[in-house]
C-alpha cells in the first residue's frame, strides 16, 4: 500500500474557489482545529488572493492571519501558502527587495512552505524568489503549470537550448523543468500546478512519468487540480499512478465545483487500489461537519459547486472563476458571463498560451469582457496588453502580431524582452524606498509589516493601515433598502391643466427634465424672474458598472476631447473614462467610493 501525501487546500484555495477568499479569520479557525484533530498535519494557510482579500475585504491583517492559522493547526504542522514568483502576493509584480522581504516575513509568521509558480513558466520569474525562500529558511516547492488549450490551438514553444516541442504538451513541461534545474534554483518538493482543471488525464500521466525520471525516485513530487471541468479525480488517479507522491485535497463545503476535490471523494476513488490517503473518514466527516457549521452563513454561488463544461474550450480557474461571477453578480452583469466566458478562447489562443492561473487568468477575464462590452480588440486591458509586449515575462508563443501591435498603440509601449525583475528594479514606485515615503507621508511606522503591505496594495494597502477596512464579505443577510431621502426641492406644478415636474439645483431650474439658469434681481416683483436654457448639454455615461475611485475634474474645470475625468473600478481594472469633446464641467454626480451602474451619469459638461 501506497501512502498519498495530503495538503488540506480548504483554508485557502477553498476559500478563494468558493467565497472570492473573502473569509473571517475568526469564523473558521474551529474547523482548522477539526480538521487538525481528524490527522491532517498539511494544510494550505494563505498567500495568493487571501493575502490582499483580507485587507481589501475583510478588514484583518494577513500577517495577523497567519499567526492564528499556526496556533489552531499546532506546532508541527506543515503550513504552506501560494506565491506568484515576482508577484509573491502583491496586486503588481515587486522589486527584488519586496520579493526578498515576503519570504522572510512569511518564515517571521509560522509558515514552512512557500509553492511558488510562474503563470508564463517563465523559469527567471521563479529563480530569484525561490532563492528568496530558500534562503529564508523556507521549503520551497517550485512549480510547473499547467493548462489544456483551448481546441484548435497549438504552438511551438522553443526552449533558450533550441529544443522545440508543442506548448502544454508533457514535453513542454519536462522542458521547463529541465530549465528549472539547470537554473540549479533551491527546492524541497515540485508541484505540476493545473489551476483550471483543464489537463487531460492522459497527458499528466506522461507528464508526471516524465517528471519523475528526470527527478529520480527521492524529489517530492505533487499534482494540484481543480474540479471545474469534472476530470479531477481520473487526474489524481493518473497522477499516482505515474509516480507522483502527494495531491491536493479540500474539505466541504469547500470542496467540489471550482475547487479541489473532496477528501472523501477521493478516498472512496482510491479504495481497493494501491493508493491510501492515511486518513480516518469518519473522523473527516466530523471536521467537515464542523467546518459546515463554520460557514453556514455565507454565500454559497451556485456556480461555485458546479462543473463548468465551458472550462475545457476556455480555460478559467475555480479560483479566479467564482471571483469574477461574483464581481459580476455585484454589478448586476451577471447574465454577461457565459458571453465572456466562451470570448476567452480567443483571447487565450492570440495571447501567447500563458497558463490561465493568477495573474494571467485575470488578464484573459479582463480582455474577454472588454471585448465582450466594448467590441472585439477595441479596448486592450492594461495587464492583457502587458502581458502580451513581454513585461511580465516571455508567453510559451509568441503572441498573435495584430495584437501584439494594438497593444503597443493603446499602451504606448513597445515589446520587451527585459527580464522582469529589472523592469521592476528601476521602477521609481516601486520597492521599499516608496513604500517607506508613503507611509511617513500618512504618519505611519515603517516597520517590515507596513512596508510590504504598502508595497504589496500601494495607496489601499495605506488606507488599510490609517483605518480604512471595508468590510466586503457576503453572508446570508437580506440585503437592507436604502430609503432615497425625497428631494425638498421638487414639487409638481400645475400651469393651465399641464403638470410640471420642478426641481432647483442652485441657480438653475430643472422643469421636465431641461435646465433653465434663472435670476431674481433684489426686489423684484413676483414673476420677475427670467430663465434661459443653459445651452447644449453632454452626459458622461458610465459604459459598465463599477466603483468610482477618485476624480480628475472638479466643476468649473476646462477639459479638452480625450481627457481623463475620472477612474472608475470594475473586474479588478482601473478604467479610465474620458471626455468626449471639449467643453466645460457643469456637474459631476459621481463621488469616490461610490457604486455606479451602466448608463448612470458620472459628469455632465457644457
Amino acid at each position: 500500500m501506497k501512502r498519498v501525501s495530503v495538503m488540506n487546500t480548504a483554508f485557502r484555495d477553498g476559500f478563494q474557489s468558493v467565497f472570492g477568499a473573502r473569509v473571517a479569520t475568526a469564523d473558521f479557525l474551529p474547523a482548522v482545529e477539526a480538521a487538525r484533530d481528524a490527522g491532517f498535519t498539511h494544510f494550505e494557510a494563505g498567500g495568493g488572493a487571501r493575502y490582499q482579500a483580507l485587507y481589501l475585504y475583510c478588514g484583518e491583517d494577513a500577517f495577523d492571519m497567519m499567526d492564528a492559522f499556526r496556533t489552531a493547526a499546532g506546532p508541527d504542522a506543515n503550513l504552506q501558502t501560494l506565491a506568484r514568483g515576482v508577484n509573491v502576493v502583491g496586486l503588481d509584480s515587486q522589486s527584488s527587495d519586496m520579493i526578498d522581504l515576503h519570504a522572510k516575513l512569511f518564515k517571521k509568521h509560522g509558515i514552512t512552505t512557500i509553492r511558488n509558480f510562474d503563470a508564463l513558466n517563465d523559469v527567471r520569474n521563479l529563480s530569484y524568489s525561490g532563492r528568496c525562500i530558500a534562503e529564508a529558511g523556507l521549503q520551497h516547492e517550485v512549480v510547473v503549470a499547467l493548462m489544456a488549450l483551448p481546441p484548435g490551438a497549438e504552438g511551438t514553444y522553443r526552449a533558450p537550448d533550441g529544443t522545440e516541442v508543442q506548448a502544454h504538451s508533457p514535453e513542454f513541461y519536462t522542458a521547463i523543468l529541465r530549465q528549472i534545474l539547470d537554473d540549479g534554483v533551491p527546492f524541497h518538493s515540485v508541484c505540476y500546478k493545473d489551476a483550471s482543471g483543464t489537463a487531460t488525464p492522459a497527458v499528466v500521466y506522461e507528464a508526471i512519468k516524465q517528471a519523475r525520471a528526470l527527478l529520480g525516485p527521492d524529489v517530492h513530487l505533487r499534482v494540484h487540480t481543480h474540479e471545474t471541468a469534472g476530470i479531477s479525480v481520473a487526474t489524481y488517479r493518473a497522477a499516482l499512478e505515474a509516480g507522483a507522491d502527494g495531491i491536493d485535497l479540500a474539505m466541504a463545503p469547500c470542496s467540489g465545483g471550482t475547487s479541489q476535490v473532496d477528501v472523501l471523494t477521493m478516498w472512496h476513488a482510491l479504495r481497493g487500489s494501491e493508493f491510501d490517503l492515511g486518513l480516518d473518514y469518519r473522523k473527516v466527516l466530523e471536521a467537515e461537519n464542523v467546518f459546515k457549521e463554520c460557514m453556514k452563513d455565507y454565500f454559497i454561488p451556485p456556480e461555485a459547486t458546479a462543473v463548468e463544461p465551458l472550462i475545457p474550450i476556455s480555460p478559467m480557474p475555480g479560483g479566479a472563476l467564482t471571483a469574477n461571477t461574483q464581481m459580476m453578480r455585484d454589478n448586476g452583469m451577471l447574465d454577461r458571463y457565459p458571453e465572456v466566458l466562451a470570448a476567452m478562447s480567443e483571447v487565450v489562443k492570440r495571447g501567447g498560451f500563458g497558463t490561465s492561473v493568477t495573474p494571467v487568468s485575470q488578464f484573459y477575464f479582463q480582455q474577454a469582457f472588454n471585448n465582450v462590452i466594448f467590441g472585439p480588440w477595441k479596448r486592450i486591458a492594461d495587464g492583457y496588453g502587458k502581458m502580451v509586449l513581454g513585461y511580465f515575462g516571455r508567453t510559451p508563443v509568441p503572441a498573435d502580431p495584430e495584437i501584439v501591435a494594438l497593444a503597443a498603440e493603446q499602451l504606448g509601449l513597445e515589446p520587451t524582452t527585459e527580464n522582469p525583475r529589472d523592469i521592476d528594479d528601476r521602477d521609481p514606485k516601486k520597492g521599499a524606498a516608496p513604500a517607506k515615503a508613503k507611509l511617513a507621508a500618512a504618519g505611519l511606522t515603517a516597520t517590515d509589516e507596513n512596508v510590504f503591505i504598502a508595497s504589496a496594495l500601494g495607496d489601499k494597502g495605506i488606507a488599510f493601515l490609517k483605518g480604512d477596512r471595508p468590510i466586503g464579505i457576503r453572508k446570508n443577510e437580506p440585503p437592507k433598502p436604502v430609503a432615497k431621502p425625497a428631494a425638498t426641492n421638487a414639487w409638481s406644478v400645475t400651469v393651465s391643466g399641464r403638470s410640471y415636474a420642478v426641481e432647483l439645483d442652485g441657480g438653475v431650474a430643472i422643469i421636465d427634465g431641461v435646465r433653465y439658469e434663472f435670476a431674481v434681481a433684489e426686489g423684484a416683483a413676483p414673476g420677475a424672474a427670467k430663465a434661459a436654457p443653459v445651452g447644449p448639454r453632454t452626459e458622461v455615461a458610465a459604459e459598465m458598472p463599477g466603483k468610482i475611485l477618485r476624480l480628475e475634474v472638479k466643476p468649473g474645470d476646462a477639459v479638452t476631447a480625450g481627457q481623463t475625468l475620472l477612474v472608475m473600478e470594475a473586474l479588478k481594472m482601473e478604467i479610465a473614462v474620458s471626455s468626449p469633446a471639449a467643453g466645460k464641467v457643469v456637474e459631476i454626480p459621481a463621488e469616490p467610493g461610490a457604486q455606479v451602474g451602466s448608463g448612470d451619469v458620472l459628469v455632465v459638461l457644457s
